[in-house]
């Protein structure tokens, strides 16, 4: 399970577009904290600490408990807006989460066993068809990543999303389909070989039938 982050926060009574300018010449950035049927919070928090964690690209998927003013909630970013030019935070949205609660998280896919893969070894290409996954997940067990690993994967071959182990509770979002997170590829002058071995096969067989009619 993801490790539970402490955030810092302070009320904030004013709105509009003047306000959240205010605050951001101070260090600070605006938020709310809203869900679980209560009247949502306005608060901001200090630039460098959501930066920091934002700039471990895990914000979205990390539990935190804000503190505001003594009082501390349960929460989880559900949206960041961002400067158009400088990518600096401009605002956040924290979603409540109650006991029990179970929400939608983007997790990161890692690979294991690269360097001893068969597959890789022998010349094939690992080609990443979701670099994350989406999942439902109970609040207090959102995995850090989805490990899926290559030990035994072979040229060729397939990765589903049925072939990853899931912790409890943790099931994808798509779920009308198998579907593929990564493969093995053959690189291009394998493939070009295998095509050229297809087709000589194929014109060979054309000159057999053409001189089986000829025989007639």
């Amino acid at each position: 399970m993801a490790d539970i982050l402490n955030l810092s926060a302070q009320k904030r009574d004013g709105a509009g577009k003047g306000n959240a300018r205010a605050l951001r010449g101070e260090g600070r950035i605006p938020a709310v904290i809203y869900g679980e049927k209560k009247d949502p919070e306005s608060i901001s928090v200090a630039v460098n600490e959501l930066t920091k964690i934002y700039n471990t690209g895990r914000l979205l998927n990390t539990l935190l408990d804000v503190d505001v003013d003594g009082k501390k909630h349960r929460v989880i970013a559900r949206d960041v807006q961002l400067h158009p030019v400088r990518d600096t935070i401009l605002h956040a949205d924290f979603l409540r989460l109650g006991k029990g609660a179970k929400i939608a998280v983007e997790v990161a896919v890692t690979f294991l066993n690269e360097e001893t893969c068969p597959g890789l070894k022998s010349g094939g290409v690992l080609n990443v068809v979701r670099y994350s996954v989406e999942l439902n997940c109970p609040a207090d067990n959102i995995p850090e990543t989805i490990e899926l690993d290559l030990a035994e994967a072979q040229m060729g071959d397939s990765i589903h999303i049925s072939e990853v182990s899931l912790p409890d509770g943790c099931e994808p979002v798509i779920s009308d389909r198998d579907f593929t997170i990564a493969t093995i590829a053959a690189p291009a002058a394998v493939r070009s070989d295998a095509a050229e071995a297809d087709e000589a096969e194929g014109e060979e067989g054309e000159d057999g039938e053409a001189e089986e009619g000829g025989e007639e």
